[in-house]
């Protein structure tokens, strides 16, 4: 079959609809613009499904932006329009990103916002995974998808200009050069992707949504079409999940088309680490007449922890690649303009053009997690032998190429009928000003952290992550202890546990545990001379009890006040938390499995490493009980030290913020007056800026300890 004629809906697509107009919308500033203008015409639904949102974020800028933020534009359309509602549904993201994304996106748009504008965090998806489409839909009438979500840092121009002083986020900082790409269909493609949308919200709320009447044309009056009644393929990835078959369109369609490949493979994607990918190219570049490849990435990807993680293993791949390059048909290169140095443009659009007749866009990258973990949503246009529908391909080709290459589309599409080859025009017009360079990493890493990153399949899986097995490799195997140990252990976790629910059951227990209580115990043993002994002994019956940490050190600041209940706060922490290690060092993992259960699962969950960086993370970011991760942490590879030290680093910040926070709004309370309550709004102000500089210090760090540090 060739590639003009590759989509088969059932294998490498869910479906193939007809879509009466489509579109390419290149860089935010298209996108947001369309966006703005389809939204305007909505007249029923507007959904909305993303990785990511902003409530701040600026659709329009320039001498020709209303300035309006995201969040407010929606809640004017539908309050002024008594039919229309609209479902926004983001993945329920996990800490590592929280700081390039919006930190109370449901206060955002969810509380504040209408009653009909609805707001929901999705995390119906196996451990490790995300949900990556990038889907909005309106009215069901028109419909966008591609690599943008309507999120920060995602707004830019085609000219990528260093220094833009539109190129902002709502706080006023300067971002990167961002380029990616967004695909705009109508009629019965738009149909099918709001059914997706439906079905998502309905899978992650539990509610069900009817499909709107077709009326009204929501299409954006500034958007003209590449296509007319063109047929648009649906391609899909959905990992397995509770009732939820998996499904691998992206990757099956993705290895449809290399091996299909007749010319050429114009490839532009923010990663390039998938092996199944790797392999196919591979095979290609091997045969005497394959396809030319031309790839277009980013020279460096995001932040540390990508280019530690993900730039490691695309410089393995391309390694790969180009010694299988048998034959010179292989440019891995990335955009260049000038003046933007030491920057770099962000490239994260994912796209793939073959032969002049096949396109895809989407939200799916060339990585092992979208090809089977992450949900994914793409667009696939194949030409089935219509010159028109290759034509619009190929306006898409020369327009991206202009852009990367600085020059003009017909200044490509020239060169391109000249030589008849896609390497050919590249080569032939790199070089001005603004280019394409070859990709030459010459970054060194320590070959060992090198070698690990490339074997630990954690840091890009393919499939679903196993709690079972990521426990195995946090937490080690029991070697050489006695059986009657671990039976004994049972026995004795058992006897606590049935008595500790009886005591709760039938005894004061129960009652003891409410803050007025708490406060009389207090009272009384202030002015005994054992009072520091008292308040460290409450704090090791406490952590046994598994009573929350941050309850107690709260209590303990009411009592003591701000210096003391810090001191015995933190001493309290401590003490609980040794003795807590040393009962699960000496029940062993086993045991604490049975006991925790999926606590430990969540836990195992969000450790990415062993090590000092690793409880510092967790008693930053406490990602499960203060009991929990102190058992967990006694059967694990970490020193006793290293956990010591650890948990002052990552827990005397917090505790030191709550005493503080407690004794103003002791104060406020108690003298009500303007200077108390403004007191307190600067100390919460503080606590947050601090929290957000420890966040930012913990992620650093951990780039700087990878060396020294057990990985995944």
């Amino acid at each position: 079959m060739g590639v003009e004629q590759i989509l088969v809906p059932g294998s490498n697509c869910w479906r193939v609809e007809r879509a009466h107009r489509a579109a390419c919308l290149v860089e935010g500033e298209e996108y947001f613009a369309a966006f703005r203008e389809a939204v305007q015409h909505a007249r029923h639904r507007i959904l909305i499904l993303g990785w990511d949102i902003d409530s701040n974020l600026r659709l329009m800028r320039g001498k020709n932006g209303d300035g309006g933020p995201l969040g407010d534009f929606l809640n004017e359309i539908v309050s002024s329009r008594p039919e229309l509602e609209a479902n926004v549904l983001i993945w329920d993201f996990a800490m590592i990103y929280a700081i390039e994304r919006e930190w109370l996106p449901v206060y955002r748009l969810g509380w504040k916002t209408h009653r009909r504008l609805h707001f929901h965090l999705d995390d119906e998806h196996p451990l490790g995974g995300s949900q990556h489409q990038k889907v909005v839909v309106i009215d069901d009438a028109v419909a966008f998808v591609g690599g943008m979500d309507l999120g920060k840092w995602r707004w830019d121009t085609s000219e990528h200009r260093p220094g833009d002083p539109r190129r902002v986020d709502a706080a006023g900082n300067a971002y990167l050069p961002y380029h990616d790409l967004q695909m705009v269909v109508d009629g019965p493609a738009a149909a099918a992707l709001g059914l997706l949308a439906r079905r998502r919200w309905e899978s992650a709320t539990g509610q069900s949504l009817p499909g709107p009447e077709p009326r009204g044309d929501p299409w954006p009056e500034s958007v003209v079409p590449y296509w007319l009644e063109v047929d648009v393929g649906i391609t899909r990835t959905e990992p397995r999940y509770r009732n939820r078959p998996q499904v691998r369109e992206v990757e099956r369609l993705y290895l449809d088309v290399i091996a299909a490949a007749g010319k050429y493979l114009y490839i532009e994607n923010q990663y390039l680490t998938a092996k199944v990918i790797r392999d196919a190219l591979a095979a290609r570049l091997r045969e005497p007449d394959g396809p030319e490849m031309v790839i277009v990435v980013p020279l460096k990807t995001g932040g540390w922890l990508e280019q530690n993680t993900m730039d490691v293993r695309r410089r393995a791949l391309i390694s790969h690649l180009r010694k299988a390059d048998r034959y010179g048909r292989l440019r891995i290169v990335y955009p260049d303009v000038p003046g933007l140095a030491p920057d770099h443009i962000s490239v994260h659009s994912k796209l793939m053009i073959v032969d002049d007749v096949f396109l895809r866009i989407g939200s799916s990258n060339l990585n092992n997690r979208s090809m089977g973990l992450d949900s994914e949503c793409d667009l696939a246009i194949a030409s089935a032998g219509d010159p028109h529908h290759s034509s619009g391909i190929i306006q898409l080709r020369n327009r991206l190429l202009a852009e990367h290459l600085g020059v003009g589309p017909d200044e490509v599409q020239a060169q391109f009928t000249t030589t008849g080859s896609l390497l050919a025009t590249v080569d032939a017009l790199s070089g001005k000003k603004r280019t394409l360079k070859e990709l030459n990493d010459q970054s060194h890493l320590d070959p060992e952290l090198e070698a690990l990153v490339n074997s630990i399949d954690l840091v890009d899986p393919e499939a679903p992550v196993d709690p079972e097995e990521l426990a195995e490799r946090v937490i080690p195997e029991e070697q050489g202890r006695p059986a009657s140990r671990g039976l004994w252990s049972v026995i004795v976790t058992l006897v606590v546990l049935f008595g500790l629910a009886a005591a709760w059951r039938w005894t004061p227990l129960g009652e003891w545990l409410d803050l007025e209580s708490m406060l009389g115990a207090l009272d009384a043993i202030q002015e005994h001379p054992w009072a520091p002994a008292l308040v460290l002994a409450a704090y090791v019956i406490g952590g046994l009890l598994v009573i929350p940490i941050t309850f107690m050190v709260a209590v303990t600041a009411i009592g003591f006040g701000p210096l003391w209940g810090f001191v015995y706060g933190l001493a309290g922490s401590l003490l609980s938390a040794t003795v807590t290690f040393g009962i699960g060092h000496f029940m062993g993992r086993n045991t604490i499995r049975r006991v925790a259960g999926s606590r430990l699962n969540r836990l195992s969950q969000r450790l990415a490493e062993r090590g000092l960086l690793a409880v510092i993370t967790v008693r930053v970011l406490p990602v499960a009980p203060f009991t929990v991760v102190n058992l967990v942490a006694g059967v694990s590879h970490i020193r006793f030290k290293t956990y010591l030290l650890g948990t002052v680093l990552g827990m005397a910040p917090g505790i030191a913020g709550m005493v503080i926070f407690i004794d103003r709004l002791i104060a406020a309370i108690r003298e009500p007056g303007f200077y108390n309550f403004a007191i307190t709004i600067v100390v919460i102000i503080a606590l947050v800026g601090v929290a957000v500089l420890l966040r930012r210090w913990v992620l650093r760090r951990r780039a700087a300890r990878e060396e020294t540090e057990a990985g995944d």
